[in-house]
């Protein structure tokens, strides 16, 4: 059993520019999972496709990389085949809510026992720098030379709405405060997304870290995260950005949980050995 998720990234074809916000987010997770003492062994990080999806790549774990916006379903079956693993998916706001924006809103419905770590920097990264669902209203890019017209995705009012079990909003030039976030998300029973303002310094130049320092503020101990109305109020209602633990639902039954195969035996089903009778009995059904 190791805790060793760190490794040297000398010597490794680092994919993110100097001064990213992935460094930031990097150096919070790695906090956070010494922290919460996740044996290595026991930690699946599950990415999409984007400069985020690399996350995976450079920390000592099991991953999966799967297609574009395709993050949370392998994640949701890992997590439903073996309950004994934690289980992160990661990735940006154009892989987690525009190629993956269908996926988000049934994985809140679903509600299954995995960390949703989004990496919002409000635009295209790694395919140079068009706007992403979160980018601003004006926002120039190479392929909205006269501004972004389209209202931004708020992710954080759409998780709430949809009574996410848990929503939260750190950001990446604060790793204390994004690394104590995380492991809220992640002791938290059920979906727990974590939406991460994170400043892109070659292709967004408006939302930088002055920015989002600027534009945020931290939530309140006179905040109460389990009102749901409370949580809607500060997610739509703030010219800022609020940063904590906006909304927590403990009540909802995880999707794991409700799951019949679970019911009489607990055993991962990866462990199971097939049960030949049924077979041979399900295989005579459809004999001619």
């Amino acid at each position: 059993m190791t805790m060793a998720y760190r490794h040297g990234t000398e010597g490794l074809d680092m994919a993110w520019c100097p001064g990213c916000g992935n460094f930031g987010i990097r150096n919070a997770l790695l906090k956070a999972l010494e922290d919460l003492e996740i044996p290595a062994e026991e930690l699946v990080v599950v990415s999409g496709i984007g400069q985020a999806a690399k996350m995976p790549h450079y920390i000592k774990c099991s991953c999966f990389n799967g297609l574009h916006g395709r993050a949370l379903p392998p994640a949701t079956a890992i997590a439903v085949c073996n309950r004994d693993l934690t289980v992160i998916a990661e990735g940006g706001d154009g892989d987690m809510y525009g190629e993956g924006g269908n996926h988000f809103i049934h994985c809140v419905r679903r509600n299954p026992d995995i960390t949703h770590l989004v990496h919002d920097n409000m635009v295209y990264g790694l395919t140079k720098g068009q706007a992403s669902p979160t980018s601003m209203i004006g926002f120039e890019t190479p392929v909205q030379p006269e501004g972004v017209i389209l209202r931004p995705f708020d992710p954080v009012a759409v998780a709430v709405a949809l009574d996410a079990s848990f929503v939260a909003r750190s950001f990446a030039g604060d790793p204390d405060h994004l690394s104590g976030i995380i492991v809220e998300a992640v002791k938290h029973r059920g979906y727990a997304l974590v939406d991460i303002l994170q400043p892109c310094v070659s292709f967004n130049r408006v939302n930088d870290y002055d920015w989002f320092r600027e534009n945020s503020f931290e939530v309140g101990d006179d905040h109460d995260p389990t009102n749901r109305e409370a949580a809607f109020s500060l997610a739509v209602g703030s010219e800022k950005l609020a940063l904590g633990v906006i909304y927590r639902n403990e009540d909802r039954k995880t999707f794991e949980e409700q799951q019949p195969v679970w019911e009489e035996d607990g055993t991962p089903l990866f462990r199971r050995g097939p049960d030949l009778e049924e077979l041979r009995r399900l295989a005579g059904e459809y004999e001619v």
